[in-house]
């Protein structure tokens, strides 16, 4: 990998110039985005890594590229022959990347990073452990000196999103904004993540994979609003509707003076866990700031009813498009012609038959059999393995419709399942009925539920690894926060309006692996003399595989939400099948008890 040393030394070249003996390269963009523009892949530039996750980290002499264990072999790949060593995160003797630089810098040594790839939060916590190592950290582009041939910035033109789908206008959205800025005592409110700007506005697009967002900065202030966008991504319809709610339009870059010209006496709200630490810098000194989480966060985490009826909607299309897949499926296995990869191209075609389809809201991951067990895995030309009727399959996909966003993993035996299988998924199965059929009071964490989708795997010494659950945007990203079900402590309780995947599984590596995932919603249950009660409500539309199901193992209660849930699944789908489509479907969703004969 000559390509990828020339660039190492052209970088060390201008870090001797400038004093800086080491540089810290995350996979990360301005905008703490997931998905990035090709512009900003410093980190795979650098070292020829395209991961999803992973920091680059060069020293005067070392280079190291440290990612998980999602990675370990396509980076060991990736890597080899450009001289930056393989750092395995996550093994007992891989040292994180500051205590790595403590080992090989000197006291009084500089740290260079392009601060607008690392949010306010990130960086002043990386300040502060270097300094106790006698290392200074700088905000310095070095990239941008080196890489001269990047690619430009995409310039399409964004678009309004359009009121019958986003159910308030922005002049609304702003309103309740400007609200909570009050509560936080803040006269400006700088925002850059790229998901809540698209909400606030009501505009999508397509910068970046996956999700519909727009790249641009945006301040919300008492009396005003004010979008820093590409003029070239501008069009007459979107300036006029900008215009209609009270907000102006300034280049892109604009967003620094802006910044720089806020009167001291102003209150300034940052979300320093997204908004990038080069802006935080452009803000004067005297400013009283209030570090908080984004008020747009919170806000479009509660779904209002329009975006739900488009959700359902969605669902529903998803439903039609996934029983159509699996249908040719079936029929097409027995040809030995199939693969991960062209299943994946073919499910996008009966997804794209719907109207109002966009786009995947992910990579879809199609893990058959041994690939199961990767829970990030994604099939590539070397690793695209040959469907055969036999084993299991893994298939977590999602569309991105106008109506709103889905995500749904399916796992289904391809010939006669082993009874181990069919165990694993019932464990799996159990966990996901007792999680759907939760009810919890006000105030209640994800933190708290998630116990109710892993007991019946720990009652038997099975885990897994991932989070049980992740907000889902609306029309926009298909992880979206703040609220969670998983292991980890998360503060934010669960509201009314929030949607939410359910996703317990369990992997054995080099076997298979086994995931159920519908999206929930959280709606009002009763209300007693203990106070308000919440539950979900399952949105996703998508036979389980009955194959799979050890009856023996379920409660009568178990089966019989099984059987209710097919019950609204085919009465969901049927109207829009033909014939043999609802036959298939039909017999997909047989009451449990035929199992038994």
């Amino acid at each position: 990998m000559e390509q990828i040393k020339t660039r190492l030394n052209l970088l060390r070249e201008t870090m001797r110039k400038a004093g800086i003996a080491a540089c810290i390269i995350p996979g990360t963009d301005p905008h703490a985005g997931e998905y990035i523009a090709e512009y900003w892949k410093e980190r795979q530039w650098i070292s020829g890594f395209d991961g999803s996750a992973g920091t680059a980290v060069v020293t005067l002499t070392d280079a190291g590229l440290w990612t998980d264990s999602r990675y370990f072999i396509h980076a060991a790949d990736q890597l080899e022959g450009t001289e930056i060593e393989l750092m395995k995160q996550g093994l007992p003797d891989t040292l994180e990347i500051l205590p790595w630089l403590a080992t090989k810098l000197n006291a009084g040594d500089k740290v260079g990073v392009n601060s607008q790839m690392f949010s306010i939060n990130s960086y002043s916590s990386m300040k502060s452990e270097l300094k106790m190592s006698d290392l200074e950290l700088v905000s310095i582009d070095l990239l941008g000196q080196v890489w001269t041939d990047r690619p430009s910035l995409p310039m399409s033109p964004f678009f309004v999103f359009d009121i019958k789908y986003a159910g308030k206008s922005t002049e609304e959205k702003l309103s309740l904004v400007r609200l909570e800025m009050k509560k936080a005592h803040a006269d400006v409110f700088v925002m850059s993540a790229l998901d809540d700007i698209a909400w606030l506005f009501n505009i999508r697009g397509k910068d970046v994979d996956y999700n519909p967002v727009v790249i641009a900065y945006a301040l919300v202030e008492k009396d005003k609003a004010t979008l820093c966008i590409a003029k070239e991504k501008v069009t007459p319809e979107t300036t006029t509707y900008l215009q209609s709610q009270g907000v102006r339009v300034e280049p892109y870059l604009a967003i620094y003076n802006n910044l720089k010209n806020i009167q001291t006496s102003n209150g300034v709200l940052v979300d320093g866990g997204k908004l990038n630490q080069s802006l935080f810098e452009a803000i004067p000194e005297g400013c009283a700031i209030r570090n908080t989480m984004s008020p747009v966060f919170k806000l479009k985490s509660i779904k209002n009813e329009v975006e739900m009826n488009g959700v359902r909607r969605a669902m529903v299309k998803d439903g039609v498009a996934l029983t159509r897949f699996f249908m040719w499926l079936e029929e097409n296995l027995a040809s030995g012609n199939l693969t991960e990869m062209s299943v994946d191209k073919k499910l996008y075609e009966f997804r794209s038959a719907q109207e109002n389809f966009v786009g995947e809201s992910f990579g879809t991951i199609a893990g058959y059999a041994a690939h199961g067990a990767i829970v990030h895995y994604s099939a590539t030309p070397e690793t695209d393995a040959k469907l055969k009727p036999e084993n299991i399959f893994l298939l977590d996909s999602g569309g991105q419709f106008l109506d709103g966003t889905t995500d749904i993993t399916r796992t289904v035996a391809f010939g006669q399942p082993i009874e181990k299988q069919k165990t694993d998924f019932t464990l799996v199965l159990k966990g996901h009925i007792a999680l759907a059929t939760a009810q919890f009071p006000v105030g209640t964490r994800g933190t708290q539920l998630d116990i109710l989708a892993r007991k019946a795997l720990w009652d038997l010494g099975m885990n897994y690894g991932h989070g049980t659950g992740h907000g889902i945007g609306h029309f926009l990203n298909v992880h979206e926060g703040p609220q969670s079900i998983r292991m980890d402590e998360n503060p934010t309780v669960l509201q009314p309006g929030m949607m939410i995947s359910n996703e317990p599984g369990m992997y054995r590596e080099n076997e298979y692996g086994i995931r159920i995932e519908n999206l929930v919603h959280v709606i009002p249950a009763q209300k007693t003399e203990f106070g308000q009660f919440l539950q979900f409500e399952t949105l996703t539309l998508c036979p389980l595989d009955r194959e799979l199901i050890d009856i023996t193992l379920l409660t009568e209660e178990e089966e019989r939400w099984v059987d209710d849930y097919h019950e609204k699944v085919v009465a969901s789908l049927s109207p829009f099948l033909n014939d043999t489509e609802k036959k298939w479907l039909d017999n997909k969703c047989r009451p449990i008890y035929d199992l038994i004969f």
